[in-house]
């Protein structure tokens, strides 16, 4: 498929979705809830562990990837779940040409901080670096759903963008931050402040206003 045949598709796609006043929702609030509060938990421990005195490393390298990317996956499979509960209520294909539509934007933005922030773990052991990568490839990814996405998961995106800016130039220009002698407990913030607290905030905020046609992923 050629480049312009490729955008005539996508705006047939996005084109459908409007006719049917329909959106997608790629994140659901109760998975985002779920992922917020296990990273909450995961963040708290290293982050007292720091405030107490003790500057050494709680878990290493190999521990906190694993940690998160088991927090990611909980995440990913309990939205899948909800994704494929509403289109077999909606006897929908599960996978719908909003999600292949989803899946097509974000991809490029998850490759890219999936493979750039495990490197800097696993090869330059630098969780801070990595940890903001990861958000604000995130955010990128949320955004690049914009044209057919609720505006709460636009928000999201931009909320994970401007965080991750702010606290990019707060760890750059911090230099006890950069001289520890582990940097566990700042990517450990910098995961809660993010993916804990941002979405736990995003899902509440669905929770309270969202509409009947709103309730599930769509």
């Amino acid at each position: 498929m050629s480049t312009t045949e490729a955008a005539l598709e996508n705006l047939r796609i996005i084109r459908s979705l409007m006719e049917k006043a329909h959106i997608y929702r790629a994140v659901s609030a109760p998975a985002a809830m779920t992922g917020g509060v296990l990273a909450l938990l995961a963040a708290a421990w290293p982050v007292q562990h720091a405030i107490s005195g003790k500057g050494e490393s709680l878990f290493g390298d190999s521990v906190f990837l694993g940690l998160w990317l088991g927090i990611f996956g909980v995440a990913t499979a309990m939205n899948l779940a909800l994704l494929a509960r509403e289109a077999a209520r909606r006897s929908q294909p599960f996978v719908s040409e909003g999600m292949r539509m989803a899946l097509r934007a974000i991809a490029p933005p998850m490759l890219v901080g999936g493979v750039v922030g495990i490197g800097l773990i696993a090869i330059l052991h630098d969780l801070t670096l990595a940890a903001l990568i990861w958000v604000l490839c995130y955010g990128l990814a949320l955004l690049a759903t914009a044209g057919f996405s609720p505006r709460s998961l636009v928000r999201l995106g931009w909320a994970f963008v401007m965080a991750g800016l702010v606290l990019f130039l707060a760890w750059a220009t911090t230099g006890d931050i950069r001289l520890l002698s582990s940097d566990e407990a700042p990517a450990s913030a910098v995961m809660g402040l993010t993916f804990g607290l941002l979405h736990v905030i995003y899902a509440l905020a669905v929770f309270f206003t969202k509409k009947p046609a709103e309730v599930l992923p769509k």
